[in-house]
């Protein structure tokens, strides 16, 4: 079963970055796969990168916000095609209890926008 090791741990470091203060694991899919992903400590994040426009909607962090630290880590190092990361991501809101509509819907826009990230890294 897909889960997170320990809960998410960061400290502010301006108004758009944030530090991870305690690593976690991510075990991917099914039990026993033994596919595990780790974000180490000191992993910059902005959370999810919403345009201020959708923050009403979607703001850069919530339920989903250690989701969001695992696929900007995913994006930064580029562990799995592009895809692939995307689709860890919806996975691991799942694991975080965000609703279906909510999952879809950032999964939708990671899918459409995500590539610009994706490239500058």
């Amino acid at each position: 079963m897909s889960t997170f090791t320990k809960p998410l741990t960061v400290t502010k470091i301006n108004t758009r970055y944030w530090r991870v203060e305690r690593a976690f694991d991510y075990h991917v899919g099914v039990e026993g796969s033994g596919e595990v992903i780790s974000v180490p400590r000191g992993f910059l994040t902005d959370f999810a990168s919403v345009p201020r426009v959708f923050w009403v909607i979607i703001p850069p962090d919530g339920s989903y916000s250690q989701g969001a630290v695992l696929h900007d880590y995913m994006y930064t190092k580029h562990l799995y095609k592009r895809k692939e990361c995307d689709r860890i991501f919806y996975e691991a809101m799942g694991v975080l209890k965000v609703p279906q509509w909510k999952r879809w819907l950032m999964w939708k826009c990671v899918r459409l926008g995500g590539w610009y990230g994706w490239n500058k890294n």
